[in-house]
């Protein structure tokens, strides 16, 4: 076979495998769409739980409660179509993979996808109740407490992404281990870095109170251990088979 023909047979299979992707989220949004407005109002929960008796959320421009469940509905169709889109990658890139890097990229990829829900799972079940719960206990009296629908979706995306982020460390360390770029005594010695350095991001990416600050940080103390954890195993048994 010519490599011309190699690059077109190639070119024809990223084209298949990007096709069943969209597909695959296309028929999750259409099947989701009718409980769009059900599934924003459980998105809202931790909020709407958090207001005064007769508090509630407004929508401030004329399109805004058609498109944010609607944006809504693409997100959730986008992570519940994730281990789908993730197949197919690998489906595609798996066949010019060594027999090794099949074996180490597979367990990555499927842990990676869980760590990212779990750090969403823990955002919404633990965090945002306590941020929520602090800003309506700290509004001015006499000040209604009543954000837009888009501004909180914007906001819940930005910590699902910072908490999601946060569960990823444990797959960042195996990869840079298994790569050679660090090792893991390397690692142990910048413990105290990582520490100062998940309190900085928890400061930045949590509303100003410690409680939020602290349910970042030190999950991301700790997914930086479990990384350094399973980094030494992975390396103990390379070395016994070598």
């Amino acid at each position: 076979m010519k490599p011309s023909d190699t690059f077109v047979s190639h070119l024809i299979e990223l084209r298949d495998r990007l096709l069943r992707i969209v597909i695959g989220l296309l028929l999750i949004i259409i099947a989701l769409f009718p409980f769009a407005n059900d599934i924003y109002t459980f998105l809202a929960q931790p909020l709407l739980k958090s207001l005064p008796v007769g508090g509630q959320m407004i929508a401030t421009d004329v399109t805004t409660p058609f498109f944010v469940p609607m944006k809504v509905v693409m997100l959730t169709a986008f992570m519940i179509s994730l281990p789908h889109t993730l197949y197919q990658v690998w489906a595609f890139v798996a066949p010019g993979l060594y027999t090794h890097e099949r074996r180490l990229i597979g367990p990555l990829v499927f842990a990676s996808t869980l760590l990212f829900l779990c750090g969403m799972a823990f955002a919404y079940f633990l965090v945002f109740p306590v941020v929520f719960g602090f800003i309506a206990g700290t509004a001015p009296s006499g000040v209604a407490v009543m954000t837009d629908i888009g501004k909180y979706l914007d906001f819940a995306i930005t910590l699902f992404m910072a908490f999601g982020l946060a569960f990823e460390v444990p797959v960042a360390v195996v990869l840079l281990v298994s790569a050679g770029v660090v090792n893991v005594q390397t690692l142990r010695e910048a413990r105290s870095y990582v520490i100062v350095a998940a309190f900085v991001l928890g400061a930045i990416f949590t509303p100003p109170d410690v409680i939020s600050q602290i349910m970042l940080a030190v999950p991301l103390w700790l997914l930086y251990e479990a990384g350094i954890l399973v980094a030494s195993l992975i390396q103990k048994k390379a070395r016994q088979l070598h």
